[in-house]
């Protein structure tokens, strides 16, 4: 029987199988990641974001219209979206729910608009597009559908199936269009985080595919990664990661069927659920693993009060400690602050580094970083935090800049500046040219020309075998990775340091600095630092603990 129309109904379902497929196929897509390095997270990312949209869509039942579902899909991806491909996919999803949000159902006509539509928001989201990626696969979708449209075809079933085969066929081009690609013998890693996107929609048409549920984990936390013992991190397990609590100052008459209906939501997120009704304030508690969803709920219903989140895995901070303030301590309200003009936020790993920013004067961090890239929802939250006419944001990662983009484009009532810092030691320098008298616009000038001098090398070990620009690695090898490539390699660590630095430092070179991370002794760092200082005995060469995570040594070179 032929499908010639979707209603709300079946499309949730589509979504819903289509988030569960991507997070089957999460361990292969981060496979395919160029770089052997053990962060590769483009199938976590893309899975947590999709997951943001899912949780939300799932909570409306199957009643929901098609212009609440479309807000559910849009809001949730994008508040979720997380890294590069993360981030690509929200803009898909919020250019083709812009066209469908007014219909009762769709056809293939109006697919085809929003196909044209989806791939127009993504392209315009990445400042210098390139052919080979996501946004290819997704410009052929966009292609098929309006050649089937065309051809008079009705059924959306026979439009999946086309559509399916020929993203399949770009796929498996994109290492023709990416040379890095046909080097490393993979297709790209988002194109592939697509395609399985779309065979999970095709799934749900059909009926099939892997039921979506919130009793069991529905996501796996970005910060689970192999660390330096090439073993995964040890912590303690918990069904539900973050303790959430808040109370809400009542706008809307909160009668017993609407405690009812918030009870049975936190309910189907959750567990240890305490919901207490005084008058014109609400006390929520609840263990969860999607905070901002509790708190996107709450909102609706009046001001939010008093909101503390906690990461349950994570012992409380000992005094003298620079934990990040993402998670384990409770932030005042913006507006308890003293409004000022300029404020700081930026994405730092490793409690050595966040004392870094915090000496520079920035108001708040969060924790994440190349293993763990923090969502849009993380940002905006952290911009809500602070009192201020114009926020600075260092993202300290490449595949953090688009989300810091995205949160800034979703921010009305402040001047949120993004300075597209790639590295830690970018985010520092742009912090250490800040100039308090110089106006916003002033300062963002000068900390494009900070960051545009200071060069940065990460010391991390390889994960599997590959070839990259002409280097062969071998599992195991240690790299030494520059701000465009790998710098060296081989077996022994030091050897490793010396040869990247050695392709770094040049005639106007005056400091090293070395951030050494969380599995390296310090006694060690000094012997390293020692190395560094003869070999190079006309630099000035600084060493601090960083703390970081995957990383033995950050090495900036000014």
């Amino acid at each position: 029987m032929s499908v010639k129309s979707l209603d709300a109904k079946i499309i949730a379902k589509m979504f819903l199988a289509g988030a569960k497929k991507l997070e089957a196929n999460r361990d292969h897509i981060n496979e395919l990641n160029v770089f052997p390095v053990p962060d590769g997270d483009t199938g976590t990312n893309m899975t947590l974001t999709i997951m943001s949209a899912a949780k939300d869509v799932y909570s409306l039942g199957d009643d929901a219209d098609m212009a609440t579902l479309c807000k559910s899909i849009s809001s949730g991806s994008l508040r979720g979206a997380r890294g590069n491909s993360g981030v690509i996919l929200s803009q898909l999803f919020r250019g083709f729910t812009k066209v469908v949000k007014t219909c009762d159902t769709i056809d293939i006509a109006v697919i085809s608009a929003g196909c044209d539509k989806a791939v127009e928001s993504a392209y315009k989201a990445v400042m210098q597009p390139k052919e080979g990626t996501i946004l290819t696969v997704a410009k052929a979708v966009a292609v098929k559908t309006n050649e089937v449209f065309e051809s008079g075809e009705e059924d959306i079933e026979v439009l999946l199936k086309e559509v399916i085969a020929y993203a399949k066929e770009v796929l498996d081009k994109t290492p023709e269009m990416l040379p890095v690609l046909k080097e490393a013998g993979v297709v790209d890693s988002g194109g592939a985080g697509l395609l399985a996107v779309l065979e999970g929609f095709y799934d749900g048409l059909l009926g099939k595919g892997i039921e979506f549920t919130l009793d069991e984990e529905t996501s796996q936390s970005a910060s689970e990664v192999r660390l330096f013992g090439h073993e995964e991190e040890k912590k303690p397990q918990y069904r539900y990661l973050y303790h959430t609590s808040l109370s809400v100052m009542l706008e809307k008459t909160f009668h017993l069927q609407r405690e009812q209906e918030v009870r049975k939501f936190l309910e189907s997120v959750g567990d240890e659920v305490a919901l207490a009704v005084d008058e014109s304030i609400v006390n929520v508690s609840v263990n969860t693993n999607d905070p901002g969803m509790v708190l996107q709920k709450a909102i609706k219903f009046g001001e939010l009060l008093d909101v503390q989140i906690v990461n349950r895995s994570r012992p409380a901070s000992t005094e003298g400690s620079a934990a990040p303030a993402k998670a384990e301590q409770k932030a005042a309200p913006a507006a308890d602050m003293p409004r000022k003009d300029v404020g700081f936020i930026a994405v730092s790993a490793g409690a050595g580094l966040s004392e870094v920013f915090k000496n520079l004067g920035v108001d708040h961090l969060i924790e994440g970083g190349q293993t763990m890239n923090p969502s849009t929802e993380d940002m905006l939250n952290a911009i809500a935090a602070i009192n201020a006419d114009n926020i600075f944001i260092f993202p300290n990662n490449k595949n953090i800049i688009l989300a810091a983009n995205q949160a800034r484009d979703l921010t009305k009532d402040k001047n949120i500046i993004v300075i597209p810092t790639k590295t830690i030691p970018q985010g520092i320098s742009a912090l250490v040219a800040y100039v308090p008298d110089m106006s916003a616009e002033e300062n963002e000038k000068l900390m494009a020309d900070a960051i545009s001098v200071v060069k940065t090398g990460q010391v991390t070990y390889a994960v599997r075998d590959t070839s990259i620009d002409g280097v062969q690695i071998t599992k195991d090898d240690y790299m030494g990775i520059g701000d465009r490539g790998i710098l060296s390699n081989g077996k022994d660590l030091d050897e490793v340091i010396l040869n990247m630095l050695d392709k770094m430092v040049d005639d106007a070179s005056e400091l090293i600095t070395v951030y050494f991370g969380s599995d390296v002794k310090e006694e060690d760092a000094e012997k390293v630092k020692k190395k560094i200082a003869e070999k190079f005995a006309a630099l000035e060469v600084d060493i601090q603990a960083g703390g970081q995570p995957v990383y033995y040594y950050i090495i900036s070179v000014e």
